[in-house]
């Protein structure tokens, strides 16, 4: 009797166990930066027979459908793996707790999460630009083909609700992953921006990322050139389309999006004017020194000596050595003059390690190495259609004077007979209303998109239509 019941307990004990490890749900969790920063991460878990997958949102910088390649839980170790988006987290399901503690890694970061079943309590933020549905226009979701790449990329067009042919703009996103709202720092700028755009009655087609919300392909191998390649395929699903003017097909890039711009505009005839926010027009290179600097989160003993490594970093990762060479070059040049800062900052022996290989990776991937050896200038001297260039004066990532300069005397080399360069007064990156400038006052800015910059962009694309 002793020993049925002892049975009968252990059963009981592993029926509740699996029950206690079934993982479906809703959870979160929030990791804290090493500037004492939180970051909230949600985490929906659906099972199909014994798999699992999963879907991933952060709040925090308003970006969600994040797919991960894998999703798996075994003897209470949940591992999920979105390498191909740069990021993995492992965690152990904790049965006292009712937690599963783990780490989250994405490039050079690896930070401490904890997840918790349930929905997260969420801080209301107010984004007063952001449409509220219905809408008083016409919006369908939407898939088109990267043939040559083998991939299916998703989005979103919109266009005036009554029939017709109508011009098209389709949104580029800058550097980084991005869904098809340009979601970042809790704005969806591409949001904004298209609906302000289709009120004027323009249609707009913007999509996620190649690997990224609903589209597929791998991101982590992608570089500049292969998202040139995705706005070729949006043109032409466009051209296939009945309610678009296909003789009014136009880019909006930002940030990258608007270096990626014109070397697509330079592969078709079907592009009919461009606008470029907040685009560099100096060598990838050059952008990397200066930025190397302008977003530097650490002080150094001297900026000469500082600028000097920075390049000679760049001159070993873009040149045309074997990858065993120059990771071999790198890592030794970072061991000579990242680690003693790294040391008086007091980091650790083992983190400098860490962050150095890490670094040396990062840097030797396929989208930087194409970047710092891409110079955008060489794409704007061929570009004899309509350019409208945009930039903030109190652009911090991307020098507004220096790069705007440089696409000016481009596109004058190019003979471009329509062009028009502005910089808006006391704007961001993100070409909000600012008062620094700096990334860290993103998010806590209510406006999305400058009114100003709306009518900026909106006002020369009717214009051009009229002209076409």
């Amino acid at each position: 009797m002793k020993t049925i019941t002892i049975t009968i307990l252990l059963i009981l004990l592993a029926i509740t166990s699996a029950i206690s490890q079934d993982l479906t749900g809703v959870w979160h969790g929030n990791a804290k930066t090493p500037d004492d920063k939180d970051i909230l991460f949600v985490f929906l878990f659906e099972k199909n027979g014994d798999a699992y997958t999963s879907t991933m949102a952060i709040p925090t910088f308003n970006v969600d459908g994040i797919k991960p390649k894998t999703t798996s839980l075994k003897d209470g170790k949940l591992i999920i793996d979105a390498s191909e988006l740069g990021m993995k987290y492992e965690g152990i399901w904790n049965e006292t707790t009712d937690l599963i503690e783990g780490t989250y890694n994405e490039g050079n970061v690896k930070l401490l999460l904890n997840l918790k079943k349930g929905n997260p309590k969420m801080p209301k933020i107010n984004r007063p630009q952001e449409p509220v549905k219905p809408y008083p226009y016409y919006e369908e979701d939407v898939t088109f083909n990267n043939k040559e790449a083998g991939i299916l990329l998703a989005g979103t067009l919109t266009r005036p609700s009554q029939k017709g042919t109508y011009p098209v703009v389709i949104l580029i996103s800058g550097s980084g992953r991005h869904d098809r709202n340009g979601s970042m720092m809790t704005h969806r700028p591409f949001l904004v921006l298209s609906d302000y755009l289709t009120r004027k009655n323009i249609a707009v087609l913007r999509y996620d990322d190649r690997g990224f919300g609903d589209s597929t392909g791998d991101f982590s191998k992608a570089t500049t050139a292969d998202f040139a390649e995705d706005v070729l395929s949006a043109v032409r699903y466009l051209k296939s389309r009945k309610d678009i003017d296909s003789k009014n097909i136009g880019l909006i890039g930002h940030s990258e999006g608007g270096i990626i711009a014109p070397l697509a505009a330079n592969q078709t005839s079907d592009i009919s004017f461009m606008i470029t926010l907040a685009g560099t027009g100096i060598p990838g290179s050059e952008v990397s020194v200066m930025q190397s600097k302008s977003l530097r989160p650490f002080p150094v003993p001297d900026e000469a000596t500082f600028e000097k490594n920075v390049r000679k970093s760049i001159e070993i990762a873009s040149s045309d050595d074997e990858i065993s060479k120059k990771r071999k070059e790198l890592k030794a040049h970072n061991n000579t003059y990242l680690a003693p800062i790294l040391k008086s900052l007091g980091a650790s022996d083992k983190n400098i390690s860490i962050f150095i290989k890490k670094e040396t990776e990062g840097v030797l991937k396929p989208w930087n190495t194409y970047f710092l050896n891409y110079n955008p200038a060489d794409e704007f001297e061929k570009l004899s259609i309509p350019v409208l260039s945009l930039n903030g004066s109190k652009d911090i990532q991307v020098n507004a004077t220096v790069n705007q300069d440089a696409i000016q005397n481009a596109l004058i080399k190019a003979n471009n007979k329509n062009y028009k360069i502005v910089e808006l007064e006391n704007l961001n990156h993100l070409f909000q209303e600012c008062t620094t400038g700096k990334m860290n006052e993103y998010k806590t800015i209510e406006q999305t998109l400058s009114p100003i910059a709306l009518k900026e962009i909106s006002k020369w694309i009717l214009e051009i239509i009229r002209i076409n």
